[in-house]
């Protein structure tokens, strides 16, 4: 199983601080939680039924109607490949390291291209990948670029598949309106905006063939009743979205800021920053001496990912562990 963010156990078992006393920045879930209504109790003791509530919301949220809940988009990332004979498949990079690992591992030849390269290897797979923004780098394509690559990719019955779970606090560059355009697979998730990652929650547009055999092949009670419940009220809530996308504008450009303060040029969205760090294994040595858990990249891309503080106190934590860093750095180990 390939190494993630959020993984807090394993810095427990390993340092000498308890979990209570530990700052996770190592996911770029939203450290503001939408809250969870009480559920009804036929919730827990019935075996879970599709949610009309929950497409309903998830139309309105999506400016779409060709979808299907899914337990995270991690549930379509795994499957997807499966529904197709063998492939040539170009996977933005540096991404979500599960993308290429699954397509690989369902048996199709994979490439890890660039982004600024993959206009020129559109015409030559059968099916391309692309977080948009992307995780971690933050890079973005625009919805009309992207729109012409599912059209080419099309033209031989290839792919364009989109993971857009970060792309909640800007949706106007997202491309699921558009998703009954033949070619296209948009991937969404309710776990990063709407900091319910615990929920299992997520959504693909597709064309309703596509989709069909994606539901034939995840099987019955895909989605449980909770969170079908929870994200039924979550994706019709207008008014706390709207507070909520203008709040992580403004603690995005803060987290940016703070790490400009301190000589660090990151790039990433309005939920995380990355740069490129040559010492990456060394800045996240370093954090962790601070009980401060960061996303570290140590194959392929090097480099370091941060995730929103929560309250002022984790923002000061966080700037004390930045401003010893120079000295570290400098010094090229932990004192």
């Amino acid at each position: 199983m390939l190494e993630h963010g959020g993984n807090l156990n394993d810095a427990v078992a390993r340092l000498a601080f308890p979990r209570s006393a530990w700052l996770d920045l190592s996911t770029g879930v939203n450290p503001q939680s939408y809250p969870a209504p009480i559920l009804a109790p036929e919730v827990w003791h019935r075996l879970p039924e599709s949610s009309a509530a929950l497409y309903e919301g998830a139309s309105l949220y999506y400016q779409a109607s060709d979808l299907l809940a899914v337990a995270g988009s991690q549930a379509a990332i795994q499957a997807l490949p499966r529904l197709r004979p063998h492939s040539r498949v170009v996977v933005a990079a540096p991404a979500y390291a599960e993308h290429a690992y699954r397509w690989r591992q369902a048996g199709h030849s994979v490439s890890e291209i660039a982004y600024a390269d993959l206009d020129a290897a559109v015409d030559d797979c059968d099916v391309m990948v692309v977080c948009n923004p992307n995780n971690p780098t933050g890079a973005r394509i625009a919805p009309d670029q992207l729109l012409s690559w599912a059209a080419r990719l099309d033209s031989r019955q290839g792919w364009l598949v989109v993971d857009e779970a970060f792309i909640d606090v800007t949706p106007e560059e997202s491309v699921m309106s558009h998703i009954r355009q033949p070619g296209l697979i948009v991937l969404r998730s309710i776990g990063k905006f709407f900091g319910l990652a615990g929920l299992r929650l997520g959504f693909v547009g597709a064309g309703a063939a596509t989709l069909a055999q994606l539901a034939d092949l995840i099987g019955p009670w895909g989605v449980s009743a909770a969170a079908q419940s929870i994200g039924a009220a979550a994706l019709s809530d207008v008014e706390w979205q709207a507070a909520m996308r203008a709040n992580l504008r403004v603690q995005g450009d803060r987290l940016h800021a703070l790490l400009a303060s301190c000589r660090i040029q990151a790039s990433g969205s309005a939920l995380y920053q990355w740069w490129p760090e040559p010492q990456a294994v060394l800045f996240h040595q370093h954090m962790a001496r601070h009980a401060i858990w960061v996303r570290l990249f140590s194959r392929g891309a090097l480099g370091i990912r941060l995730g929103l503080p929560y309250q002022e106190s984790d923002w000061q934590r966080l700037q004390m562990g930045l401003l010893s860093w120079p000295e570290v750095a400098a010094n090229g180990m932990l004192e």
